[in-house]
């Protein structure tokens, strides 16, 4: 029981954290996966294998998809995205708290998953325009590819290996902060180096 609590809950949290890379890619792979009897769901979330909910996920994780690979757009999705993954995360944990109470489950899923899609929507954010100062847009499409295939490959392994999942999501975004760190860093001397040439 114990054992498969932490699944769930790890599953939960892998797949919530992928909404933050992209916000329908992981609710259409969850949709797919518990049709064809891969990942269950809590009672009150079964509506997402739907046909209905395939259909629209389906539909969105297209629009979605071509509309970060526009440049500068890319930017405005993301600022309608942010507060949708925080939403969508929430759903994909709330999924799996199937040995949870239902006010429990909500509470894990509002904190947990809406919190961990916020946090990895963040960071996709501030790297998005990092790149979009840095190339004048025309590095973002590579970032979307990345954040595509992110979103997918922690799905799927939320869905396959949960705990793996989990282990990996931490790896990404420890990497991910190190590298906006170091060039925010770079870019504040450059400002220094700037200023103290004007003084001087």
């Amino acid at each position: 029981m114990m054992e498969s609590t932490l699944l769930s809950l790890a599953a939960g949290m892998g797949l919530a954290a992928a909404c933050g890379f992209r916000v329908f890619i992981p609710l259409l792979v969850m949709s797919l996966a518990a049709r064809g009897g891969h990942l269950e769901l809590a009672e009150t979330f079964t509506w997402i294998e739907s046909t209905p909910a395939l259909l629209a996920f389906g539909a969105a994780t297209t629009l979605e998809v071509l509309g970060y690979y526009v440049p500068w757009i890319d930017n405005l999705l993301d600022t309608m995205a942010t507060p949708s993954a925080v939403v969508a995360g929430t759903v994909a944990m709330g999924s799996q708290t199937l040995a949870f109470d239902p006010w429990l489950g909500w509470t894990l899923a509002a904190i947990g998953g809406g919190g961990a899609a916020g946090a990895v929507q963040g960071v996709t954010v501030v790297t998005r325009s990092l790149s979009s100062f840095a190339t004048g847009g025309l590095g973002n499409p590579l970032v979307s590819t990345l954040e595509g295939a992110a979103a997918i490959g922690l799905t799927l392994l939320a869905v396959i290996m949960p705990l793996i999942a989990v282990f990996v999501l931490l790896v990404v975004m420890t990497l991910l902060l190190r590298m906006i760190l170091r060039r925010r860093g770079r870019g504040g001397g450059t400002d220094d180096g700037a200023l103290a040439a004007t003084a001087g």
